[in-house]
């Protein structure tokens, strides 16, 4: 039956489905508010022009310097799409000029035999990331030069994730063909709706005989992971018609789903303003709409994992709620221990020891910076013990892991009670909805909260309250 075909009782409590999540349309009502998504805290809003290029290199050597030093991960950002995508916030070039990404590529060398000035040690990769932009921009021949380069840095350790996004109106098999020779296993596309009438209101024409030709081939040479990107809240969307993309998706099969909500700001991000706001669904379709979607998706066998990441039972990141690895960084949720991060690129952000580093955002800036013999640092954050304490308890809540509260006071040095008195204050309200489980031992996350970590999570962010300009997306 399609999903369609479905009632969404706009008051009903939704039955518990899966083992690992309770879902209440009240209490989602309730306290649906704005919030960060902590991918990173303290969040990138926060990062400021203090932090410089002698502040990164210092990490970097410290790094160079331990003999204990966490994983080593690594993010690599194209900007270039050969089209624009009205609903995207990322940062991105608009371009149709292939010579371009040459150029691109030549810093991108460049800034990496910078950064191994002070990572002169040979380390391994356990998990590497091409995001944009498109990365898949790259010719055949670029790929094949951007990986022998980072192959005569590192090694990459024999279960080392390496995904890249594709996007399937520029793919072909002998690309896909090529990136599974060159070592990539995980691959997502941002399918984000199969309506005709979203596409061309976004500006993103893909069928589904496109995505379903992608798909195929994609499995057909080997990758391991097939992931997808769905938005709900964008231009002519429905609950129905987004049934009927739920219904294809599903029948696609990938193994993870990552369903966001549209964020419409269009005076930060210029594309957004060629969307006809009046076109958008209200507030309330977008929650039925979502509502059908965590239905759908959870009777289909589908995990939560959290936030708005969904992931098949035998999926890595789905074993990693089950034993409580599940992890959080830039790319989201991860099965990998928590990793530095070495970030190359147009605008990239990075994580090494108790700092973050963003680079410069625009091409001219980049490649002036890096012409000029300087590592292309935008600005960061060095992170205090105060920082890193909450991190750690942030981090923990959005994926749902228990706070051991001894565990936390003897790492670093602290009465939680006393501490944290006024947090635990604010927390007893969830607790009481029975949202969280508060004990003198520990902090954790109820079936009927999973859905609402970032607001848990926001309880111990320690500079909400200070004003930073951003603009945050609706919790759920």
């Amino acid at each position: 039956m399609s999903i369609s075909t479905l009632s969404a009782s706009s008051n009903a409590n939704l039955p518990k489905v899966n083992d690992h999540l309770e879902i209440s349309e009240d209490l989602i009502r309730r306290f649906d508010s704005l919030g960060p998504r902590y991918t990173s805290y303290p969040t990138a809003d926060r990062f400021h022009t203090d932090f410089t290029e002698a502040s990164y290199i210092q990490y970097l050597q410290q790094r160079n310097q331990s003999n204990n030093k966490p994983p080593l991960s690594l993010y690599i950002h194209i900007p270039f799409c050969a089209s624009l995508c009205y609903y995207c916030a990322c940062n991105k070039v608009i371009t149709k000029d292939r010579s371009k990404s040459a150029i691109y590529l030549n810093y991108l060398a460049q800034e990496l035999k910078l950064v191994k000035q002070y990572l002169t040690e040979r380390e391994v990769v356990s998990q590497l990331h091409l995001g944009g932009g498109t990365p898949t921009f790259l010719s055949d021949e670029e790929m094949r030069g951007l990986m022998a380069m980072l192959r005569e840095h590192f090694d990459f350790a024999e279960d080392a994730e390496i995904s890249i996004e594709i996007d399937p109106r520029t793919v072909t098999t002998q690309t896909l063909q090529l990136l599974a020779e060159l070592g990539f296993n995980r691959t997502s596309l941002g399918v984000q709706d199969f309506d005709e009438q979203v596409q061309v209101a976004v500006h993103r024409i893909q069928p589904y005989s496109m995505v379903e030709q992608s798909i195929n081939q994609s499995r057909a040479v080997g990758f391991q992971s097939i992931n997808f990107d769905l938005i709900y809240g964008l231009p002519k969307q429905s609950l129905e018609s987004f049934g009927r993309t739920l219904d294809q998706v599903i029948a696609l099969s990938p193994a993870r789903i990552a369903l966001y909500n549209y964020a419409h700001l269009p005076t930060r991000f210029k594309p957004q303003r060629r969307i006809n706001e009046a076109d958008l669904p209200s507030a309330e379709q977008r929650l039925q709409i979502f509502l059908m979607s965590l239905r759908r998706l959870l009777a289909e066998g589908y995990v939560y994992i959290g936030l708005d990441h969904f992931a098949k039972p035998d999926d890595s990141l789905a074993l990693a709620v089950k034993d409580k690895s599940l992890h959080r960084n830039f790319q989201g949720y991860t099965t990998r221990a928590d990793c530095d991060l070495v970030a190359l690129g147009l605008s990239s952000i990075g994580k090494i020891g108790a700092s973050y580093v963003q680079n410069l955002r625009t091409l001219d800036e980049y490649y002036a910076a890096l012409d000029a013999g300087h590592l292309p640092v935008e600005k960061g954050f060095h992170l205090s013990h105060d920082d890193l304490l909450r991190r750690e308890i942030i981090m923990d809540l959005m994926c749902c892991t228990t706070l051991n509260i001894a565990d936390i006071e003897a790492k670093y040095q602290i009465s939680f009670a006393e501490y944290f008195h006024d947090e635990l204050e604010r927390a007893r309200f969830y607790a009481d909805e029975g949202l969280l489980d508060l004990n003198d031992a520990s902090v954790s996350v109820t079936s009927k909260g999973r859905m609402f970590v970032r607001a848990f999570s926001m309880i111990f962010d320690h500079y909400l309250s200070r004003q930073s300009g951003a603009k945050y997306s609706k919790l759920i």
